[in-house]
């Protein structure tokens, strides 16, 4: 056989042994000499045992056909030729036994991947699990550990190997953007936090090739190996490691979060941010003049929308409303007095700053309001239902100018606050009465929830709702004792009570209240009936106020619609009785300049003015077939209180008109005042509604008129 190329060159490989030309070489037979001078190796090599060459076909023992080569030697070449011959097999060589040996060779083995996984039952699993331990202990320890050093030493693994690819031009570009720590920190807890399943396929198919990377591992992985050669690697340790890491960083943050110092932080942050807000309501709320600043306008207002966008819109939405429903009265009496037209002269409204109000506060009925006695700025909030069938648990709050959208401090009652009230010689504590008739003393001071003092284990608690309290001041005698604060509570169970500040809170009453019976004309011939036996013998209080000048003497309304005046020396009997209402009297109060004069408002829709020394209605003030709630007079003019019915708050100012208020403004359809109040030291007023909202307004143009005289009320309405 030759073999050419493309180009037709010989190419056909020669043979390893040349024969010397010079030796003889026997004649052979013509299959023998070509094996023995190919060695054997050639394609006319025959089995180990003889055939016989013949020629011709013997058609009953058979016959068969082989190939035979048939070489001519020259000493410069080889030339093979191929030919067909013909091999017939005797009946003995049919017949004769031929013995065949099967042995098995050497294994080769291609891949040898020693196991590293041993079982739990063997004599090894101990020391194993305790390498496995310390290990652990090892990476958990390895950060800032002096023990741990860094060295290089030299495996039983061969050198690596320097391996070339051609691959594809790198292009190579600049980028660059803003990160900030926390993006950082975050993507660097994604990184560790994320599962290993790429990892590890790269680690199976790997280890196919090479067992160097599988020692590499220390034994944090195990892998199970087959007969084929095909391994399975499942994380244990290195997964179980990440997960306590994982661990203790979340129990890292939550202790930074819960610390004091991070709050204190952040609740100093908040009110930097609030006053940033509400600066431009702030200033009017203290009467500044009001520097408004557009880029620090359009900063702080888009700092709350990205903050509270939510609640943004919410108060605008209501905002909205309560501008559409609000009206404005002026009384044409003020043109006439003053001599000017209309258009000469700018009407008295109340103009909405802000609400306090919070998620928690939402629908919460406002039933009572108080100012701190040495800081004007922080008010408290009590909010509870006066209805029986709307009774749920009650908050009291106690917010500040500084954050108008959060209170400073939150106290969650199990019952509804009614009343409340600061007190004047420890200003840090706070009374709330509640509708179930008990009464707590909370420490403002103090971040906890629970309450300092608690009535529950008075057994001269009251039986029915507080609906007042108040700290008052009294004078214990006159040789120079000083000056006494008692806490005073009236009640629907008919009780004026003084309450007892000590290691428990317990109570003595100063007075109870008893029924009048109802007088009823007798008509011409008519006999005399029996008196009608009463239900109960004491008449539910609703109010109470002490007289500004002599606290020994108070005044106290009832559901009856009478008003008693009452002294504390003497709690069997009333010192004078004023009938002018016809329903429950929900507030009486003392006018701060004229001392004679004191003012009610009840159920029958009306407001009276009375005179301590008349038992008969000076004057009566009705503007609105509605409740009139809550009462209050001006801490700045003796002719100037507020009033609030259910549908809207009014203004009267009685050195202008005893008829018609002078400013009045409408409720949201969506809630009720309820409560109405005074700030101490600026033109503005306060209303609370039955939404959980304390709407701060301010006074326009509203000049207060002088209170120094004596008795300013007597030049108006004239003596008693």
């Amino acid at each position: 056989l030759q073999v050419f190329d493309d180009e037709g060159k010989d190419v056909t490989p020669r043979p390893l042994f040349r024969s010397d030309p010079n030796t003889a070489v026997p004649r052979q037979g013509k299959l023998s000499a070509p094996s023995a001078y190919f060695g054997a190796t050639g394609p006319g090599f025959l089995s180990s045992f003889s055939v016989h060459q013949t020629s011709g076909v013997n058609a009953n023992l058979g016959s068969f056909s082989r190939s035979r080569l048939l070489t001519s030697c020259n000493f410069s070449d080889v030339q093979v030729r191929r030919e067909e011959v013909k091999e017939e097999l005797t009946k003995e060589d049919l017949d004769r036994r031929v013995d065949i040996y099967l042995t098995e060779t050497e294994t080769i083995w291609i891949l040898d991947m020693p196991s590293v996984v041993v079982s739990v039952e063997s004599e090894d699993a101990g020391r194993v699990l305790e390498r496995n331990r310390i290990y652990v202990d090892i990476c958990k320890s390895r950060p800032g550990n002096d023990r741990f050093v860094e060295k290089m030493m030299q495996t039983i693994n061969g050198a690596a190997k320097n391996k070339e690819a051609q691959c594809d031009k790198i292009v190579m570009e600049d980028k660059g953007m803003t990160v900030t720590s926390w993006d950082l920190y975050d993507a660097f807890n994604v990184s560790e936090t994320e599962p290993t399943s790429k990892a590890e396929g790269s680690r199976a198919t790997t280890g196919k090739s090479s067992t160097s990377h599988t020692r590499k591992e220390h034994n944090q992985t195990t892998s199970v190996s087959s007969d084929r050669g095909s391994t399975t690697s499942v994380t244990m340790s290195e997964s179980a490691v990440l997960a306590r890491i994982h661990e203790e960083e979340e129990h890292h943050s939550e202790a930074i979060l819960t610390s004091e110092n991070f709050q204190q932080d952040l609740f100093f942050m908040e009110r930097i941010l609030m006053e940033n807000i509400f600066q431009p309501k702030l200033a009017a709320y203290r009467q500044f003049p009001v520097l408004i600043d557009p880029d620090v306008t359009s900063a702080a207002s888009g700092t709350v929308a990205a903050v509270k966008e939510a609640k943004r819109e919410e108060h605008d939405k209501e905002k909205k409303d309560k501008e559409e429903q609000k009206e404005v009265f002026v009384d044409l009496s003020v043109l006439s007095q003053l001599n000017k037209t209309p258009e000469e002269i700018v009407p008295p409204r109340l103009e909405p700053l802000w609400s306090y109000r919070c998620d928690l506060t939402n629908g919460h009925s406002v039933s009572s309001m108080a100012w701190s006695k040495v800081n004007p700025d922080l008010l408290a909030v009590g909010y509870g239902a006066f209805d029986f069938k709307e009774q749920k648990k009650g908050l009291a709050c106690c917010w500040s100018l500084k954050n108008p959208m959060w209170p400073e401090r939150i106290f969650r009652c199990e019952h509804g606050v009614t009343a409340l009230d600061f007190s004047t010689a420890s200003p840090n504590l706070l009374a709330v009465g509640m509708y179930n008739g008990s009464v707590a003393i909370y420490n403002v001071q103090s971040c906890k929830d629970a309450a300092l003092l608690d009535s529950s284990d008075s057994s001269n608690k009251h039986t029915g709702p507080v609906w007042q309290l108040k700290w008052v001041e009294q004078d214990r005698c006159t040789t120079g004792g000083g000056k006494k604060e008692r806490l005073i509570c009236i009640s629907a169970d008919g009780r004026v009570t003084e309450w007892l500040i000590q290691k428990r809170l317990d109570c003595i009453d100063l007075m109870k209240i008893k029924r009048t019976e109802s007088e009823k004309k007798k008509l011409p011939g008519e006999k005399e009936r029996k008196s009608e036996a009463l239900i109960s013998q004491q008449a539910a209080g609703m109010c109470f106020d002490f007289h500004p000048k002599d606290t020994n003497f108070y005044l106290a309304g009832t559901e009856e619609g009478h008003i008693h005046k009452c002294s504390c020396s003497c709690s069997e009997q009333f010192l004078e009785t004023y009938k002018g209402h016809k329903g429950p009297v929900y507030k009486v109060t003392w006018n701060p300049f004229s001392t004679d004069m004191f003012l009610s408002c009840s159920a029958d829709w009306s407001i009276i003015l009375w005179h301590q020394d008349s038992q008969t209605p000076i004057l009566t003030f009705s503007s609105a077939a509605a409740f009139v709630h809550d009462i209050t007079w001006s801490p700045k003019s003796a002719f100037i209180f507020a009033a609030v019915n259910e549908s809207k708050v009014e203004i009267w100012d009685l050195s202008v008109s005893t008829l018609n208020p002078v400013v009045s403004c409408f409720a949201s359809p969506r809630g009720k005042f309820t409560s109405v109040l005074f700030a101490q030291s600026t033109d503005c007023l306060l209303v609370g509604d039955t939404k959980g909202d304390v709407s701060v307004f301010e006074l326009r143009n509203l000049a207060a008129p002088s209170s120094k005289k004596v008795d300013p009320l007597r030049d108006i309405i004239g003596p008693a």
